[in-house]
């Protein structure tokens, strides 16, 4: 893991900090104390079970819970999360140049990295690609976001907050860090911007990026046109209780394909980004179902699944 400057590995650093994350998801989640103060927000936070398990510690208060009940109150608007995406798109904007140009920051990541043989290395067309997809991604979701967006006085926990920014900001480093070799000796020129034919993969990976995030930004659309605390009846949501879960987990997997250095079926990078993003939202999509029946019945929810078909 360390380099011959005796530094972490710029991108076995973002591996490692996207597992971290997921593992602090799972062990969140897994702890009712801390799941119902810092996991759930918005209307999720009115579960039955989470009240009641809030409210039998309020009865028997000890130094513990008084202590995770401060940590609970500092929370922010729900509506931060257009936050996420202005993470996202400004550092696409930021790497792009960085990139170009070869600045001062790139050189401090190409120097810090071990990664040396550009036989193993994405290639120029794989790290604009992968690029340009990201970009596309941020900026569609921050769009729906100022745009579907309706006023709300949902909060979430600060550290979810922060969590979520600096996933948008890792990923945009994930996305082209595997590319160094390549990105090191390309000379500072407009030739980014030179594309070869597109490969196999691309025609494979590709459709499924724009098929997926085309049925996120109708789900998307389609939930903000509906009136507050309405069941989903949608077709996409016929099998599926959180279909934009699925397709968020299926454009990282395509981008995770399509980044990936010659030789390798996936990028790392990018895979670890995607196991995050699985983990959290296959969280969200639990207690999602949980609120459906609490608020709905059984009934509703019966035969459909959270968001893996078939598994979850």
């Amino acid at each position: 893991m360390l380099s011959h400057a005796g530094l972490i590995d710029p991108a076995q650093t973002l591996q490692l900090f996207f597992l971290l994350a997921s593992s602090t998801v799972v062990t969140v989640n897994a702890i009712s104390p801390f799941r119902s103060r810092f996991l759930v927000y918005g209307s999720r936070n009115s579960l039955s079970g989470q009240t009641n398990d809030r409210d039998n510690e309020a009865k028997n208060p000890n130094r513990l819970n008084k202590i995770l009940d401060h940590l609970a109150t500092y929370r922010v608007p729900h509506s931060y999360f257009t936050h996420f995406y202005i993470a996202s798109v400004f550092s696409s904007i930021f790497w792009a140049f960085q990139l170009v140009t070869k600045g001062s920051v790139f050189r401090i990541i190409s120097q810090n990295s071990t990664w040396r043989q550009e036989s193993t290395s994405m290639t120029i067309e794989k790290v604009v690609l992968a690029w340009l997809l990201m970009t596309v991604q941020g900026i569609r979701r921050l769009v729906e976001s100022v745009v579907l967006s309706k006023p709300s006085n949902s909060t979430m926990w600060f550290v979810h907050w922060l969590l979520g920014v600096t996933f948008y900001i890792a990923m945009g480093i994930s996305i082209w860090v595997e590319g160094l070799p390549k990105l090191r000796s390309l000379e500072p020129s407009i030739s980014l911007l030179e594309i070869p034919a597109p490969s196999l993969r691309t025609f494979l990976c590709l459709p499924l990026f724009l098929i997926a995030s085309g049925i996120q930004h109708d789900a998307h659309v389609y939930l903000a046109s509906l009136p507050k605390y309405t069941f989903p009846k949608h077709p996409i949501f016929r099998f599926l209780l959180c279909p934009h879960y699925t397709m968020e987990c299926l454009i990282y997997l395509s981008l995770s394909l399509i980044a990936a250095p010659e030789g390798v079926i996936v990028n790392k990078s990018v895979l670890a980004g995607l196991i995050f993003v699985v983990i959290n939202l296959g969280v969200t999509a639990g207690t999602t179902r949980e609120w459906y029946v609490q608020k709905f019945g059984e009934e509703q929810v019966r035969g459909k699944w959270r968001m893996i078909p078939f598994i979850y």
